[in-house]
């Protein structure tokens, strides 16, 4: 599996089976509690930036490189908001899965939002009233949650 995705290599093995994945994702907000999100290239949707977790991540390094690799940044993850459950996510026509996202609070502690990838065609702050159509139903109650000041939800319940 040198240099492949795991998310490629496992595509190759089950095909368009329906199959599940973890991911993670972070909530950055700015001064004004307005929360960074990404416009997504593929059906120019928003979401949370984070991503699919690749065999040698750990949770927490997946949500750190995949916010450097969508946006440019480093960040230093600082709460744990909770895991959401995306039951049915699509990328391209038959590609599914049942995606557990970890979703924590980070804040940036160096370079600068850009596009750095092909999966990102914009970025902005938006506060909680005025949020932008996003893309996955886990990234919406995420944001929710986040902005209810409720934290180690599992699947919608407070385990605090």
């Amino acid at each position: 599996m040198e240099d492949k995705s795991y998310i490629r290599y496992l595509r190759e093995m089950v095909g368009d089976s329906m199959v599940i994945l973890n991911a993670a994702n972070t909530i950055i907000v700015n001064d004004k509690n307005e929360v960074l999100l990404q416009q997504r290239s593929e059906g120019g949707l928003w979401g949370l930036p984070g991503g699919l977790m690749e065999l040698e991540d750990t949770i927490e390094s997946c949500a750190i490189r995949e916010a450097k690799e969508e946006m440019g940044i480093d960040v230093r993850l600082t709460d744990f908001v909770g895991i959401f459950v995306n039951p049915m996510m699509r990328w391209r026509k038959n590609d599914r899965a049942k995606v557990i996202c970890y979703c924590f609070v980070a804040e940036i502690i160096g370079g600068s939002v850009a596009i750095s990838d092909d999966e990102s065609v914009a970025f902005g702050y938006f506060p909680k009233d005025s949020l932008p159509p996003i893309h996955a139903i886990d990234n919406l109650e995420a944001i929710h949650a986040y902005y209810a000041n409720q934290r180690s939800i599992i699947e919608g319940k407070s385990y605090r």
